[in-house]
C-alpha cells in the first residue's frame, strides 16, 4: 500500500542512495533482500521511500552488502536514516553524496529557477561551465573536467522523452557578463536561444528596467514532482553547503518570489528577441 504521507527529502535521498548502491553491485531486489536476510517487500518499501525509518542494524547490513566501507559515508547514511522523519534540511554531505540535486532533478516533472549571476547549470555550454568553475578557484584540471562532465550529464533531463517543464528567469546582467571570452559567451547565447526553442523550456529575461523585484535576495530552484504526495522542494546553494526546503510555508514563499519575478520579466518571445539582440552585439 502506498505511503499516505509525503516522503521527506532525507527519506527520498536515503532511498535513492540505496537503490544506486544496489544497482552498482548489479543485484536484483530479490538477490539483495536474500543476502541481507530480509523480505523483498521490506527492501522494496525502503527503496521506494515507503518506510518512515530504516533500523540501524538493517542499514548496516545493506551497507556491508554493498561494500560501503568509508566511515564518513556510512555516518552520513545513518544520519539520513535517523532524521528521516524531519523536514527542512541543511545538507552537510554534498561532497560525500554529490548526486542529491541531480537525482531530484531527474525525478521532477517541473523545474523553475531564478538566476542572478550566472546562467542556470542546465543551460550552460561545457566551455561556459569550465570558465565558471575556474572563476570559482577550482584549479585542478581533472576536477574541472569531472564537474563539467557531470553538469552536461544533468542537462540530459531536458532532452529525454517526457522531459520536465523548465522555466528559467535570467537576470539581464547574467546575459551581458562576458564569461570566459567573447567567443565562449557568443556560443553560450546561441545555445541559450536554441534551448529556448524547445517546447518544454521557457526563458524569461528579467531586465534592468524592472528595478527592484521580489527575487532580489538571490538565486533558487523550485522542483515539483509528479506524485502529489511528494512535496515540492526549494533548493539554494552557497560555497559551503546546500539547502533543501519543503515546508509548505517555505514553498509558498518561493512560489511567490518566482511568480513576482516572472511578472517583472519579458515574455519568452520577447526574451528570445532580446537574447538574439545581445548576441548580435557580441558578434560585431
Amino acid at each position: 500500500m502506498a505511503a499516505p504521507y509525503s516522503p521527506t527529502v532525507r527519506r527520498r535521498r536515503l532511498s535513492a542512495e540505496l537503490r544506486r548502491l544496489r544497482a552498482e553491485c548489479k543485484m536484483t531486489l530479490l538477490e539483495a533482500a536474500k543476502k541481507a536476510g530480509m523480505g523483498k517487500s521490506n527492501l522494496s518499501k525502503i527503496e521506494q521511500a515507503e518506510s518512515k525509518t530504516v533500523p540501524a542494524a538493517t542499514l548496516d547490513k545493506l551497507l556491508d552488502l554493498y561494500e560501503v566501507d568509508d566511515p564518513e559515508t556510512r555516518s552520513a547514511m545513518h544520519e539520513l536514516s535517523k532524521l528521516a522523519g524531519q523536514k527542512g534540511w541543511w545538507s552537510q554531505y554534498k561532497d560525500l553524496l554529490p548526486q542529491i540535486l541531480a537525482d531530484f532533478e531527474a525525478e521532477a516533472c517541473a523545474l523553475r529557477t531564478y538566476e542572478a549571476q550566472v546562467l542556470p547549470g542546465l543551460l550552460q555550454t561545457p566551455e561556459y561551465a569550465d570558465a565558471i568553475f575556474r572563476a570559482n578557484r577550482v584549479r585542478d584540471d581533472d576536477e574541472i573536467a569531472q564537474r563539467v562532465a557531470a553538469r552536461v550529464t544533468r542537462q540530459g533531463i531536458l532532452k529525454r522523452a517526457n522531459p520536465p517543464t523548465y522555466q528559467a528567469i535570467i537576470d539581464e546582467a547574467t546575459l551581458r557578463r562576458i564569461v570566459g571570452s567573447p567567443e565562449i559567451m557568443g556560443a553560450q547565447l546561441q545555445h541559450l536561444a536554441r534551448m529556448a526553442a524547445r517546447p518544454n523550456v521557457d526563458i524569461y529575461v528579467l531586465p534592468f528596467s524592472a528595478g527592484a523585484h521580489p527575487a532580489t535576495e538571490g538565486s533558487f530552484v523550485i522542483m515539483d514532482f509528479p506524485d502529489r504526495r511528494d512535496s515540492s522542494i526549494a533548493y539554494l546553494e552557497n560555497p559551503v553547503t546546500s539547502m533543501y526546503l519543503e515546508e509548505d510555508h517555505q514553498i509558498r514563499m518561493f512560489n511567490d518570489m518566482f511568480g513576482g519575478a516572472q511578472g517583472c520579466s519579458m515574455t519568452p518571445a520577447q526574451s528570445l528577441t532580446f537574447i538574439e539582440g545581445i548576441l548580435k552585439t557580441t558578434e560585431e
